[in-house]
């Protein structure tokens, strides 16, 4: 018993002299790691163009996509190579391409912004015997279903383009996307989320835009037979203004590039019978009711 006494204070010091040597071995591994990474990032570093970074500097910074690169940094390796892209941001709206344009040297041109338009304007009332869907509740899950909601061409009425919008920009209404045109910012996300196909980018040339609120190719009869405001290609809008609109696969679009004086613009929207051109913008409803 005594020699194990005598033993022990000589114990404790081996384990503190282990100890402390453990933690300078630690040390000295850690400071050789640190002088390796040094002289990595030194020799690895990749130099950023400034004008690259001037750029990536003025960009609002949503990586949202709709410039259709990865994001803002991959926009503004775009950009400094290949000036034409500098009206591509949608969030940054005229305000940046103008910063853009002073960084880069040249004239900004004017460009009218870009903004999401839903080309269907059927409501849960306009369906004419709606078939009924139990799946699970995405617009993707029920592209898959044969017959989902009557209308092969409609909005399926599920959300996934509001859900796919970092701007709050689109709400579900009776069953059809509606576009807050305060909130939107041309990013395109609501373009991709759609299964469909029903949303695109448009000019808005003007605040309030007329568009064709329809997307179905089928014939006259099988529109009629599943929705009350879908277009028939008539081609009565044709024949006001044949520059303006054309009948293409039975359905009237409309060329913005001959985009016709606002008196014959409103003749067709009032000849048309299935009331399927709206007028759509940052104009509040009453305003573009009246027009």
């Amino acid at each position: 018993m005594t020699n194990i006494l005598t033993l022990l204070p000589m114990l404790s010091a081996v384990n503190i002299t282990a100890v402390a040597l453990a933690g300078i071995t630690l040390l000295v591994v850690g400071f050789i790691f640190v002088i390796i990474l040094n002289i990595a990032h030194s020799r690895l570093k990749v130099e950023q163009d400034p004008t690259v970074a001037a750029l990536l500097n003025v960009l609002p910074g949503a990586n949202c996509g709709g410039c259709g690169l990865a994001g803002c940094s991959a926009y503004a390796e775009a950009v400094a190579r290949d000036h034409s892209l500098m009206g591509k941001c949608g969030p940054g709206g005229d305000a940046v391409v103008k910063e853009i344009a002073a960084i880069l040297g040249i004239e900004a041109a004017a460009s009218a912004p870009l903004r999401a338009v839903v080309h269907c304007s059927a409501h849960q009332k306009d369906k004419i015997n709606p078939a009924r869907y139990f799946g699970v509740q995405t617009c993707n899950e029920a592209q898959m279903v044969a017959g989902a909601m009557g209308c092969p061409y409609g909005c399926l009425g599920y959300g996934d383009c509001r859900d796919a919008c970092r701007f709050s920009a689109i709400e579900m209404i009776d069953g059809l996307a509606a576009v807050d045109y305060d909130k939107c910012v041309g990013c395109g996300a609501c373009v991709k989320a759609c299964p469909r196909q029903l949303i695109e980018l448009l000019p808005m040339q003007e605040d309030a835009m007329l568009v064709i609120a329809c997307a179905s190719r089928d014939s006259a009869k099988e529109v009629r037979s599943y929705c009350q405001v879908g277009c028939v290609g008539c081609g009565l809008c044709a024949k006001l203004a044949p520059n303006m609109f054309q009948i293409q696969q039975n359905l009237a679009v409309i060329d913005y590039d001959k985009y016709a004086p606002r008196e014959i613009r409103l003749q067709a929207q009032e000849k048309c019978p299935r009331a399927m051109m709206v007028y759509v913008g940052k104009k509040q409803p009453a305003e573009l009711t009246r027009e």
